[in-house]
């Protein structure tokens, strides 16, 4: 169907600029706007889903003024953020100030080019993808040192310390726990990786999936990338108790959004590639024969990241924050030597006899 599309939009003329040049580039724009428009959308939902959980943990009702049962509520919060005034500190660094939100949001939303959402269907299905992935996602932390430096407070400084430190020793951990995936699929293509999930002696059932054999280091993943976007209970670096709102709270308005945007962004990204990774992507955990729930699709991919994005949003609710040496010592005493042994682990088991990768 996507094919089909593409062929009528490019003998739509018959010109050379138009199908050399124009049509390309048209094509590619199209295609970026129909995975950010979704994922735009995702956010802001996901923003009310997580006041409407909280209250319901909470034993609350959360949200519920705007709209019919409060749905219209992430429009009503865009809407204000929108029309309030951008005020720049007399001492910030007048460029920095703005390139920090963008420096932030933009690896967030880059990294969706490799993100595969079915066999055939990604922005481009690169070869090196796990490996583009991790470079762009890497980039994310400038950032946040930019906006903590160029608005030149003490709070937000200190701020920017915190997460850009919390952010490059989780970033290790993960590092290790994709190179185990590495090992069993053998390929760092994204789409390879989730097809090798469908084969071994399991036979294509959910204990094929990567879950099972690297569970120490799916558990690791999962746990880093609660600290990498500094959700709770890692987010010391915006403890309203103790450093009022971390490195962005010198911004307002629609720059402030921006950051709210990068996090929750960067959350759908991370509960994608858990899935991906780790839960099968789009496999469906039932046998083929089971007509219907049987088949493969992007439904599943999307059912496994929600229900990764609820297990955020629980910890939130349940754990209480962290100390700061607590999460350094849980990042580089726990969490890389556990990676690095189960790596050596998984070497030896695919070697064996008893291997489960045949």
């Amino acid at each position: 169907m996507i094919d089909a599309i593409y062929n009528a939009g490019l003998n739509l003329l018959s010109f050379g600029w138009w199908t050399g040049i124009v049509w390309p580039v048209l094509w590619i724009l199209i295609k970026i706007v129909c995975i950010l428009a979704p994922l735009m959308g995702a956010v802001a939902y996901l923003t009310l889903w997580e006041r409407k959980l909280l209250g319901f943990m909470q034993v609350r009702h959360g949200p519920n003024r705007v709209g019919p049962m409060g749905l219209l509520q992430p429009i009503a919060d865009a809407l204000k953020l929108l029309t309030k005034e951008l005020i720049q500190p007399t001492a910030a660094a007048k460029g920095l100030f703005y390139v920090g939100p963008v420096m932030a949001i933009m690896p967030a939303l880059a990294a969706w080019v490799v993100i595969p959402f079915a066999p055939d269907v990604a922005l481009a299905n690169v070869n090196a993808g796990l490996l583009l992935l991790m470079a762009i996602t890497s980039i994310e932390v400038y950032g946040v040192i930019i906006a903590g430096w160029a608005s030149n407070s003490k709070y937000a400084f200190l701020g920017a310390l915190r997460s850009a430190a919390q952010i490059v020793s989780y970033e290790i951990a993960m590092g290790f726990a994709l190179v185990g995936v590495l090992m069993l699929s053998g390929s760092l293509n994204l789409v390879e990786i989730v097809n090798q999930q469908g084969q071994g002696i399991a036979g294509g059932s959910v204990f094929s999936w990567n879950w099972l054999p690297l569970f120490p280091m799916f558990l690791v993943y999962l746990i880093s990338g609660v600290a990498e976007t500094n959700r709770a209970p890692f987010d010391v670096a915006e403890g309203e108790s103790e450093i009022v709102a971390g490195f962005h709270v010198e911004y307002s308005g629609m720059a402030f959004a921006v950051f709210f945007l990068a996090e929750y962004a960067n959350m759908i990204l991370i509960a994608s590639m858990t899935a991906l990774m780790f839960l099968g992507g789009w496999l469906s955990p039932l046998p083929a024969s089971v007509p219907v729930l049987g088949e493969s699709g992007f439904h599943w991919l999307a059912i496994k990241a929600a229900f990764i994005l609820f297990c955020f949003l629980w910890f939130r609710a349940t754990f209480p924050r962290y100390r700061y040496d607590q999460i350094m010592r849980l990042g580089w005493k726990v969490f890389i030597p556990v990676t690095l042994v189960w790596l050596v682990v998984v070497g030896f088991w695919m070697m064996s006899p008893y291997t489960l990768w045949k």
